[in-house]
């Protein structure tokens, strides 16, 4: 399952949302991953599309999205410069309901981030955030590198191979 080709399904399905906005999309390299397509859909739908909520007042929105490894995982962002939250109400932001900002300022049902959290989880992986006001916001996930995972890479990074 390649997350950059979740993400471009994502980033087309939200047209509408993006229509008629300057926004700078910077794109990483993303990973091929094991897992459920439909729920890690779900889980790119939700960080793309909060990011262009939140960036909504941002001329122009950037949005950037792309990876790493540490250790025994692949870490994905999702960073935005939008309006960004608080970090001592961090803790809030994958509860069920559980909303930073008022309803008329921003629409949802304060279920997405809870989503992607379980979702997350059930995959093997974690899920945290970075932010400060007025200054973006970054969201991450993690998951699991597997065995098969581990010896692709190792024969595209052999000598001899490229």
């Amino acid at each position: 399952m390649s997350i950059r080709e979740l993400l471009d399904e994502c980033i087309a399905q939200l047209s509408d949302e993006a229509s008629g906005r300057r926004i700078d999309w910077k794109i990483g390299e993303l990973p091929v991953v094991r897992g459920d397509p439909t729920l890690l859909h779900n889980v790119v739908m939700n960080l793309v599309s909060n990011a262009l909520k939140y960036t909504r007042t941002r001329d122009p929105a950037i949005i950037e999205v792309g990876s790493y490894k540490q250790e025994d995982e692949v870490i994905c962002f999702f960073r935005d410069n939008g309006v960004g939250f608080d970090m001592q109400f961090v803790d809030k932001l994958f509860g069920v309901f559980q909303r930073l900002h008022r309803a008329e300022e921003f629409e949802g049902t304060g279920i997405g981030l809870a989503s992607v959290r379980r979702i997350i989880q059930k995959h093997g992986g974690r899920t945290w955030a970075e932010g400060a006001l007025n200054q973006g916001a970054t969201f991450y996930f993690s998951l699991p590198i597997t065995g098969q995972q581990q010896h692709d890479e190792r024969q595209t990074n052999s000598p001899g191979r490229g």
